[in-house]
Protein backbone atom coordinates (compact mmCIF):
# COMPACT_ATOMS: atom_id res chain seq x y z
CA UNK A 1 0.00 0.00 0.00
CA UNK A 2 2.73 2.60 1.10
CA UNK A 3 4.44 1.86 -2.72
CA UNK A 4 0.78 2.80 -4.25
CA UNK A 5 -0.24 5.76 -2.77
CA UNK A 6 3.97 6.86 -3.94
CA UNK A 7 3.21 6.09 -7.00
CA UNK A 8 -0.40 8.26 -7.29
CA UNK A 9 1.81 10.89 -5.57
CA UNK A 10 4.12 10.84 -8.13
CA UNK A 11 1.66 11.05 -10.72
CA UNK A 12 -0.28 13.90 -9.21
CA UNK A 13 2.97 15.97 -9.20
CA UNK A 14 3.49 15.34 -13.05
CA UNK A 15 0.10 16.15 -13.96
CA UNK A 16 -0.36 19.32 -11.91
CA UNK A 17 1.48 21.77 -14.42
CA UNK A 18 -1.09 20.39 -17.33
CA UNK A 19 -4.18 21.44 -15.22
CA UNK A 20 -2.73 24.70 -13.56
CA UNK A 21 -0.48 25.55 -16.46
CA UNK A 22 -2.21 29.08 -16.42
CA UNK A 23 -0.51 30.11 -12.81
CA UNK A 24 2.13 27.23 -12.83
CA UNK A 25 3.97 28.15 -15.65
CA UNK A 26 5.77 30.87 -17.43
CA UNK A 27 6.55 31.54 -20.93
CA UNK A 28 7.90 34.31 -22.35
CA UNK A 29 8.83 34.93 -26.68
CA UNK A 30 12.13 35.31 -27.31
CA UNK A 31 12.94 38.95 -29.78
CA UNK A 32 16.69 38.42 -31.61
CA UNK A 33 18.33 40.95 -33.07
CA UNK A 34 16.00 43.46 -32.29
CA UNK A 35 13.31 41.84 -34.62
CA UNK A 36 10.54 40.15 -33.89
CA UNK A 37 9.35 37.37 -32.00
CA UNK A 38 8.63 34.71 -35.53
CA UNK A 39 12.46 34.78 -36.43
CA UNK A 40 13.21 31.12 -37.84
CA UNK A 41 17.12 30.80 -37.34
CA UNK A 42 19.12 28.97 -40.09
CA UNK A 43 21.26 26.31 -39.70
CA UNK A 44 24.57 25.28 -41.63
CA UNK A 45 27.69 23.58 -41.27
CA UNK A 46 31.65 24.92 -40.98
CA UNK A 47 32.72 24.02 -44.14
CA UNK A 48 29.10 26.09 -45.62
CA UNK A 49 30.46 29.40 -44.03
CA UNK A 50 34.17 28.77 -44.82
CA UNK A 51 33.13 28.44 -48.64
CA UNK A 52 30.98 31.11 -48.44
CA UNK A 53 33.16 34.21 -47.56
CA UNK A 54 35.79 32.18 -50.19
CA UNK A 55 32.90 32.86 -52.86
CA UNK A 56 31.50 36.22 -51.92
CA UNK A 57 35.24 37.53 -51.97
CA UNK A 58 36.02 35.70 -55.51
CA UNK A 59 32.68 37.45 -56.92
CA UNK A 60 33.99 40.88 -56.69
CA UNK A 61 37.16 42.14 -58.98
CA UNK A 62 36.50 45.67 -58.85
CA UNK A 63 33.88 48.20 -57.44
CA UNK A 64 33.38 52.13 -57.58
CA UNK A 65 30.83 53.41 -54.67
CA UNK A 66 29.73 56.38 -54.00
CA UNK A 67 29.18 56.75 -49.99
CA UNK A 68 28.38 58.92 -47.15
CA UNK A 69 31.16 58.93 -44.22
CA UNK A 70 30.82 59.74 -40.65
CA UNK A 71 34.59 59.50 -39.20
CA UNK A 72 35.25 59.76 -35.22
CA UNK A 73 38.79 60.31 -33.49
CA UNK A 74 39.36 58.42 -30.14
CA UNK A 75 38.75 55.41 -28.51
CA UNK A 76 36.03 53.56 -26.24
CA UNK A 77 39.04 52.26 -24.54
CA UNK A 78 39.95 55.64 -22.82
CA UNK A 79 36.17 56.74 -22.78
CA UNK A 80 36.81 60.11 -25.27
CA UNK A 81 35.21 59.69 -28.96
CA UNK A 82 35.30 62.78 -30.91
CA UNK A 83 32.54 62.63 -33.86
CA UNK A 84 32.84 64.72 -37.08
CA UNK A 85 30.22 65.39 -39.68
CA UNK A 86 29.87 63.43 -42.47
CA UNK A 87 31.61 63.25 -45.83
CA UNK A 88 30.33 62.37 -49.19
CA UNK A 89 33.23 59.88 -50.14
CA UNK A 90 34.01 58.23 -53.33
CA UNK A 91 35.89 54.82 -52.93
CA UNK A 92 37.68 52.58 -55.60
CA UNK A 93 38.67 49.14 -55.20
CA UNK A 94 40.67 46.96 -57.77
CA UNK A 95 41.68 44.01 -57.27
CA UNK A 96 44.71 42.47 -55.59
CA UNK A 97 44.84 45.45 -53.55
CA UNK A 98 44.44 48.81 -55.30
CA UNK A 99 41.88 51.02 -53.69
CA UNK A 100 41.88 55.16 -53.49
CA UNK A 101 39.51 57.04 -51.10
CA UNK A 102 38.25 61.04 -51.90
CA UNK A 103 36.36 62.61 -49.43
CA UNK A 104 34.42 66.03 -49.77
CA UNK A 105 32.76 68.28 -47.66
CA UNK A 106 28.87 68.52 -47.53
CA UNK A 107 27.34 71.79 -49.39
CA UNK A 108 30.81 73.46 -50.74
CA UNK A 109 32.48 69.95 -52.03
CA UNK A 110 35.18 71.06 -51.13
CA UNK A 111 38.43 68.01 -50.68
CA UNK A 112 38.26 66.64 -47.21
CA UNK A 113 41.32 64.27 -48.06
CA UNK A 114 42.74 61.90 -50.59
CA UNK A 115 44.03 58.37 -50.17
CA UNK A 116 45.43 56.04 -52.34
CA UNK A 117 47.34 52.68 -51.68
CA UNK A 118 48.47 49.92 -53.64
CA UNK A 119 48.70 47.68 -51.10
CA UNK A 120 52.55 47.85 -49.45
CA UNK A 121 52.30 51.80 -50.09
CA UNK A 122 49.89 54.50 -49.16
CA UNK A 123 49.86 58.33 -50.08
CA UNK A 124 47.43 60.36 -47.98
CA UNK A 125 46.84 64.23 -49.09
CA UNK A 126 45.25 66.56 -46.22
CA UNK A 127 44.21 69.85 -47.64
CA UNK A 128 43.03 71.30 -43.92
CA UNK A 129 46.82 70.68 -43.06
CA UNK A 130 48.65 71.38 -46.42
CA UNK A 131 49.98 67.77 -45.83
CA UNK A 132 50.95 65.38 -48.27
CA UNK A 133 51.52 61.99 -45.79
CA UNK A 134 53.64 58.80 -47.57
CA UNK A 135 54.80 55.73 -46.21
CA UNK A 136 54.39 51.90 -45.86
CA UNK A 137 50.19 50.60 -44.68
CA UNK A 138 51.83 48.92 -41.61
CA UNK A 139 51.68 51.00 -38.59
CA UNK A 140 54.70 49.96 -35.92
CA UNK A 141 53.95 52.65 -33.56
CA UNK A 142 50.72 54.42 -33.59
CA UNK A 143 50.81 58.16 -33.56
CA UNK A 144 49.44 60.60 -30.93
CA UNK A 145 48.14 62.47 -33.93
CA UNK A 146 45.40 60.49 -35.20
CA UNK A 147 45.06 61.42 -38.78
CA UNK A 148 48.78 59.70 -39.19
CA UNK A 149 47.21 56.13 -38.30
CA UNK A 150 45.03 56.27 -41.24
CA UNK A 151 45.60 53.85 -43.52
CA UNK A 152 43.60 52.74 -46.78
CA UNK A 153 44.07 49.56 -46.46
CA UNK A 154 42.21 49.69 -43.13
CA UNK A 155 39.18 50.24 -45.37
CA UNK A 156 40.13 47.31 -47.41
CA UNK A 157 40.51 45.15 -44.76
CA UNK A 158 36.92 45.62 -43.54
CA UNK A 159 35.16 46.32 -47.22
CA UNK A 160 36.50 43.04 -48.46
CA UNK A 161 36.41 40.19 -46.51
CA UNK A 162 39.19 38.25 -47.36
CA UNK A 163 39.26 34.03 -47.44
CA UNK A 164 40.07 31.99 -44.45
CA UNK A 165 43.18 30.43 -44.89
CA UNK A 166 42.83 26.88 -44.69
CA UNK A 167 46.08 25.25 -45.31
CA UNK A 168 48.07 27.15 -42.99
CA UNK A 169 45.68 28.11 -39.82
CA UNK A 170 43.04 25.76 -37.85
CA UNK A 171 39.25 27.15 -38.54
CA UNK A 172 37.27 26.66 -35.46
CA UNK A 173 33.14 26.96 -35.53
CA UNK A 174 30.79 28.07 -32.63
CA UNK A 175 27.34 28.42 -32.25
CA UNK A 176 26.57 31.63 -30.24
CA UNK A 177 22.41 31.73 -29.57
CA UNK A 178 21.24 32.73 -26.67
CA UNK A 179 17.82 34.71 -25.72
CA UNK A 180 19.62 37.87 -27.40
CA UNK A 181 21.89 36.87 -30.08
CA UNK A 182 22.21 34.15 -32.87
CA UNK A 183 25.92 33.80 -34.62
CA UNK A 184 27.57 31.03 -36.23
CA UNK A 185 31.35 32.36 -34.93
CA UNK A 186 34.10 31.42 -37.22
CA UNK A 187 37.57 31.50 -35.66
CA UNK A 188 40.80 31.52 -37.70
CA UNK A 189 43.84 30.40 -35.21
CA UNK A 190 47.11 30.19 -36.38
CA UNK A 191 49.73 27.16 -34.62
CA UNK A 192 53.35 27.73 -34.81
CA UNK A 193 55.72 25.09 -34.99
CA UNK A 194 55.72 25.40 -31.34
CA UNK A 195 52.35 24.58 -30.58
CA UNK A 196 51.59 28.23 -29.75
CA UNK A 197 48.13 29.56 -30.99
CA UNK A 198 47.51 32.68 -31.95
CA UNK A 199 43.91 34.23 -33.13
CA UNK A 200 44.27 35.91 -36.48
CA UNK A 201 40.40 36.69 -36.90
CA UNK A 202 36.57 35.42 -36.25
CA UNK A 203 33.96 36.71 -38.67
CA UNK A 204 30.23 36.57 -37.52
CA UNK A 205 27.43 35.02 -39.19
CA UNK A 206 23.53 36.52 -38.52
CA UNK A 207 21.76 33.19 -38.32
CA UNK A 208 18.41 34.77 -39.31
CA UNK A 209 19.71 35.45 -42.88
CA UNK A 210 23.23 33.65 -43.24
CA UNK A 211 25.23 36.95 -43.95
CA UNK A 212 28.07 38.36 -42.44
CA UNK A 213 27.63 39.99 -39.21
CA UNK A 214 31.11 41.24 -37.99
CA UNK A 215 34.80 40.93 -38.30
CA UNK A 216 37.57 41.17 -35.90
CA UNK A 217 41.23 40.84 -36.90
CA UNK A 218 43.57 40.26 -34.18
CA UNK A 219 47.65 40.88 -33.55
CA UNK A 220 49.62 38.81 -31.91
CA UNK A 221 48.71 39.42 -28.26
CA UNK A 222 45.15 39.28 -28.77
CA UNK A 223 44.52 43.24 -29.07
CA UNK A 224 42.05 43.65 -31.67
CA UNK A 225 43.23 45.80 -34.64
CA UNK A 226 39.73 46.10 -36.91
CA UNK A 227 36.36 45.59 -35.74
CA UNK A 228 33.85 45.34 -38.65
CA UNK A 229 30.52 45.58 -38.74
CA UNK A 230 27.91 45.20 -40.99
CA UNK A 231 23.66 45.62 -41.78
CA UNK A 232 21.52 45.92 -44.86
CA UNK A 233 22.78 43.52 -47.14
CA UNK A 234 21.88 44.31 -50.66
CA UNK A 235 22.31 42.78 -54.15
CA UNK A 236 24.61 45.44 -56.52
CA UNK A 237 24.91 43.79 -59.86
CA UNK A 238 23.86 40.49 -58.69
CA UNK A 239 25.96 40.49 -55.90
CA UNK A 240 25.36 40.66 -52.04
CA UNK A 241 27.29 44.06 -51.05
CA UNK A 242 26.28 45.57 -47.06
CA UNK A 243 24.40 49.10 -47.15
CA UNK A 244 25.68 50.13 -44.16
CA UNK A 245 29.28 49.60 -42.41
CA UNK A 246 31.13 50.33 -39.28
CA UNK A 247 35.10 50.20 -38.78
CA UNK A 248 36.74 50.87 -35.52
CA UNK A 249 40.80 50.64 -35.31
CA UNK A 250 40.86 51.16 -31.22
CA UNK A 251 44.50 50.63 -31.63
CA UNK A 252 44.91 53.88 -33.87
CA UNK A 253 42.12 55.46 -32.41
CA UNK A 254 39.90 55.96 -34.90
CA UNK A 255 36.78 54.78 -36.59
CA UNK A 256 34.46 55.39 -39.72
CA UNK A 257 30.58 54.58 -40.28
CA UNK A 258 29.83 54.39 -44.04
CA UNK A 259 26.70 54.43 -45.42
CA UNK A 260 26.86 52.93 -49.57
CA UNK A 261 24.43 54.98 -51.53
CA UNK A 262 25.69 53.27 -54.89
CA UNK A 263 27.92 51.13 -56.10
CA UNK A 264 29.06 49.63 -59.22
CA UNK A 265 30.55 45.91 -59.14
CA UNK A 266 32.55 44.46 -62.16
CA UNK A 267 32.50 47.43 -64.08
CA UNK A 268 36.40 47.85 -64.66
CA UNK A 269 38.30 50.65 -62.87
CA UNK A 270 41.63 52.06 -65.03
CA UNK A 271 45.45 52.57 -63.87
CA UNK A 272 44.63 56.38 -63.36
CA UNK A 273 41.98 56.36 -60.46
CA UNK A 274 44.99 55.31 -58.35
CA UNK A 275 47.23 57.83 -58.93
CA UNK A 276 48.17 60.52 -56.12
CA UNK A 277 51.02 62.83 -56.87
CA UNK A 278 51.86 65.44 -54.46
CA UNK A 279 49.82 69.08 -55.16
CA UNK A 280 52.55 71.68 -55.34
CA UNK A 281 53.01 73.86 -52.08
CA UNK A 282 52.58 70.92 -49.83
CA UNK A 283 54.71 69.99 -47.39
CA UNK A 284 55.78 66.23 -47.68
CA UNK A 285 55.76 64.09 -44.61
CA UNK A 286 57.42 60.49 -44.33
CA UNK A 287 55.44 58.37 -41.90
CA UNK A 288 57.78 56.14 -39.96
CA UNK A 289 60.98 58.14 -41.08
CA UNK A 290 63.19 59.16 -38.33
CA UNK A 291 64.06 63.13 -38.71
CA UNK A 292 67.65 63.97 -39.29
CA UNK A 293 69.49 64.92 -35.95
CA UNK A 294 70.41 68.58 -35.49
CA UNK A 295 73.57 69.57 -35.81
CA UNK A 296 75.78 69.31 -32.09
CA UNK A 297 76.93 72.86 -31.57
CA UNK A 298 80.40 74.53 -32.04
CA UNK A 299 82.63 73.17 -29.22
CA UNK A 300 84.62 75.87 -26.82
CA UNK A 301 87.24 75.17 -24.93
CA UNK A 302 85.93 75.89 -21.31
CA UNK A 303 89.73 76.66 -19.59
CA UNK A 304 90.68 79.70 -22.63
CA UNK A 305 89.48 82.85 -21.38
CA UNK A 306 87.90 85.25 -24.05
CA UNK A 307 90.74 87.97 -25.05
CA UNK A 308 90.33 91.34 -24.26
CA UNK A 309 90.95 93.65 -27.29
CA UNK A 310 94.00 95.88 -26.75
CA UNK A 311 93.88 99.58 -25.94
CA UNK A 312 94.74 101.65 -28.25
CA UNK A 313 97.36 104.74 -27.73
CA UNK A 314 97.64 107.66 -29.90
Amino acid sequence: MPFRRAAIGLLLFCLMPLGFSSCAVRRRLITRLGGNTAQPLNSTDKNSLVANVARQYGAIRDFNATVNMAPALGSAEKNKVTEYKDVRAYILFRKPADIHILGLYPVVLGKAFDMVSNGTDFKLYLPSRNRFLVGLNTVEQPSPNKLENLRPQHFLEALMVKPLDTTANKILMENFTDEDNAFYILHEVHEDGGGQLTLRRTIWYNRVDLNIARQLIFDDDGNILTDARYEQWHAFDNIAFPRHIEINRPRDEYGVVIDVTKVEINKGVSDDKFVLDQPEGTILQVIGQTPPAPAPPPATNPRRRPRTPRKQTT
